[in-house]
């Protein structure tokens, strides 16, 4: 077969075993046996040997369990709890001030955690009853708990830039900080649409009665440096060592994970069953990236071999539209994509074969990896497959249909693309803050 047909023809297996609710991993992998084995015979077996010690040896990628333990372990803690309950009383007397809040909630909290259902469902579980409860209007609620906890894939730690850095051969940790401006604007763009869309149509976040938020000022001030602290204390245990270079990523992971173990203990949540619990959901999601990766490894190595990158390469290259618009047309692609694959098919898949692109057209690494990453965020949001919004469904009254939740969450999805294109236009919002790290030795 051609390099082209076999190309179409693995694209569209995937897409086809995924649709038929086969697991990724299983597909990916299934699919480099088949071409493999048919159109390079028994000597693609090495192949597949060597990519599987080489990602069992990986040092950067021991960072991901470490990074998932943390996330587990906070949430686990009840932090979350008590800083939306910090955050409930501070702004609960502006219009939209709830929604507000759990913004920044989610985004300090994403700053603990690069862990998706664990920010949607916590601040589901926190936030939409007491939202719902006070007249907040369900599709701005839904909406603002669903973006809010997709925060934690881009803002680090995030277990999709420890994945992405090895498929880019780009330093984690350099991905790490990157992230940390277009996460922030990300989340500032969500609270002045609240803010503005709140201030105009008061009923849709309506202020909390004085009587509900009646509380001595020294009162407030203690709830909100006894939430903030501990996790911020969290953050610079991880971000702070890295971008001071005291730490690699995967040291900062192990750091990380020893202080979210303090930080339970300091909330005394931490016991034998808290430590069992989060081990065992550790080694789960793990065991899944890993399958992943596994699969995603051979189905890469088979299609490069087969000629398939070149081909992919040689078609976005050809295209009259000018460098602009073949990024353009990577980043529909990659939106497209998320619309049915997981973002870790999308990552160990798409990477390689964009990365060569990106860099044959003079695209900076660092950005064009960072624009990839902020795409990929909006795959949580974008049906039939938002990950969002089936987390949030999951613990939602009954009242909060499905198809509320698609509605809700597509004023943030065009939040997310206008954060993708300030990233675009503005480069330094992703180049700026790296510039300034001290490089670990």
């Amino acid at each position: 077969m051609s390099a082209e047909l076999i190309a179409i023809l693995m694209f569209v297996g995937v897409l086809g075993g995924v649709l038929m609710g086969y697991p990724l991993g299983f597909v990916l992998g299934g699919l480099a046996m088949i071409f493999g084995l048919t159109q390079v015979g028994i000597g693609v077996i090495p192949m597949f040997i060597s990519r599987t010690m080489s990602l069992a040896t990986s040092y950067v990628l021991i960072a991901a369990p470490l990074f998932i333990f943390m996330g587990v372990m906070l949430e686990r803690s009840g932090a979350s709890d008590k800083m939306y309950h910090a955050m409930h009383l501070w702004m609960g007397g502006l219009r939209g001030g709830l929604a507000i809040g759990t913004i920044v909630v989610c985004t300090i909290f994403a700053a603990c955690t690069g862990i998706i259902g664990a920010s949607v469902v916590t601040m589901g579980l926190l936030a939409l009853p007491a939202m719902l409860g006070r007249g907040y209007d369900k599709n701005l609620t839904a909406g603002t708990i669903c973006a809010g906890g997709t925060l934690g894939i881009l803002i680090p730690p995030s277990i999709m830039l420890v994945v992405y850095g090895p498929q880019a051969g780009i330093s984690v940790g350099k991905l790490f900080i990157a992230a940390i401006v277009p996460g922030l604007v990300l989340s500032t763009l969500f609270i002045s649409y609240i803010a503005v869309r709140c201030f105009f149509n008061p009923s849709l976040g309506p202020p909390m009665p004085v009587e509900e938020r009646r509380v001595p000022l020294a009162t407030k001030l203690s709830m909100l440096g006894t939430s903030l602290m501990p996790p911020l204390f969290l953050i610079m245990a991880v971000l702070g060592t890295i971008f001071f270079g005291v730490a690699s990523p995967t040291e900062a992971a192990g750091m990380g994970a020893f202080a979210a173990i303090i930080l339970a203990a300091v909330y005394r949540n931490l016991n034998f069953r808290t430590l069992k619990e989060t081990g065992y959901r550790t080694i789960r999601a793990t065991a899944m990236v890993f399958m992943v990766a596994l699969g995603a490894s051979m189905f890469v190595g088979v299609f490069m071999k087969l000629g398939g990158g070149k081909v992919i390469g040689e078609a976005l290259m050809g295209l009259p539209i000018g460098r602009w618009g073949i990024l353009a047309a990577i980043m529909f692609t990659v939106f497209i994509l998320g619309m049915f694959i997981d973002w870790l098919g999308i990552v160990f898949i798409m990477v390689p074969i964009f990365t060569p692109v990106a860099q044959a057209l003079g695209f900076d690494a660092l950005w064009f990896a960072m624009l990839i990453c902020v795409n990929l965020q909006m795959s949580f949001l974008t049906p039939p497959f938002a990950y969002a919004a089936f987390y949030l469904k999951g613990i939602a009254p009954p009242e909060l249909s499905i198809g509320d939740i698609y509605k809700s969450i597509v004023p943030f999805l065009a939040l997310q693309a206008t954060g993708l294109v300030l990233c675009i236009f503005f480069p330094s919002l992703i180049t700026w803050l790296p510039g300034l790290m001290i490089t670990a030795h």
